[in-house]
């Protein structure tokens, strides 16, 4: 833990890369893990949801069983030691793949947060792009069951990216520029196995910045040379403890 508080003092411009590993302590299962909920049950990819009222009805239906989940969901130790890295003004940037936006709950600044996947917690029009808090769109469906629709007549989908749908280009360009112009990297609960968000972090390793990975479990970075310093073991232990030494 030396070596990380180490880093993290020497550092004004840390870029945090998060995965699922964060939320599961606050009761959000990893989706794609050994155990993840995509071993028991299949997603709705994005092309089938466009052209089928029956995906699309399975689309709402899992996120209405989930809506309890999410809505219970407080922010973990982890989530608000990487607050304190921006209250101490040393975070450039919060990159994560989660959903959940359990980052946003900590009033982490928007312009230093881009949520990679997107959020559950706003619906987007597939066609138009108007977007609104999922609320008042779960109430309905869970009324009617009859998935909602746009003003416009366009789907409504949660704002998340769904599997066979590409990522928004102003996220992945933000999410680039912070890699550029960090002087760390962290990568926080991800077996950095996603394409192409797992390519973020190595935007800035191949600019000989450090990179530190904490994750329980295999990453796809391990062994690389790049890697500066990796540490096994449950991150809502290991990472608010180093954030904690900051000022040791």
């Amino acid at each position: 833990m030396g070596d990380l508080a180490a880093l993290l003092r020497r550092s004004r411009r840390i870029l945090v890369f998060s995965g699922a590993g964060i939320s599961t302590g606050s009761g959000i299962p990893d989706y794609r893990g050994p155990q993840g909920v995509w071993k028991t049950r299949t997603p709705v990819y994005y092309q089938d949801f466009m052209s089928s009222e029956s995906a699309r009805l399975r689309h709402w239906q899992m996120r209405l069983e989930s809506r309890a989940m999410f809505a219970g969901a407080q922010p973990s130790a982890t989530h608000w030691a990487v607050r304190q890295l921006e209250t101490a003004e040393r975070l450039s940037c919060c990159v994560t793949q989660n959903v959940d936006g359990l980052h946003a709950a900590t009033d982490l600044n928007p312009e230093r947060l881009v949520e990679i996947h997107g959020s559950t917690r706003k619906v987007e029009c597939q066609s138009c792009g108007w977007l609104d808090d999922v609320e008042p769109h779960l109430d309905a469906f869970a009324t009617s069951g009859v998935p909602p629709a746009c003003h416009c007549g366009g789907y409504l989908k949660t704002a998340t990216i769904s599997f066979g749908q590409s990522l928004k280009e102003d996220a992945i360009e933000r999410a680039e520029q912070a890699a550029r112009e960090c002087d760390l990297v962290i990568a926080l609960g991800s077996t950095l196995s996603v394409r192409p968000a797992n390519l973020i972090p190595l935007i800035a390793a191949h600019r000989g910045v450090p990179y530190v990975i904490i994750n329980q479990g295999l990453t796809d970075h391990d062994g690389e040379s790049f890697v500066t310093l990796r540490i096994e073991g449950d991150v809502s232990d290991l990472f608010p403890a180093g954030v904690a030494r900051l000022h040791a």
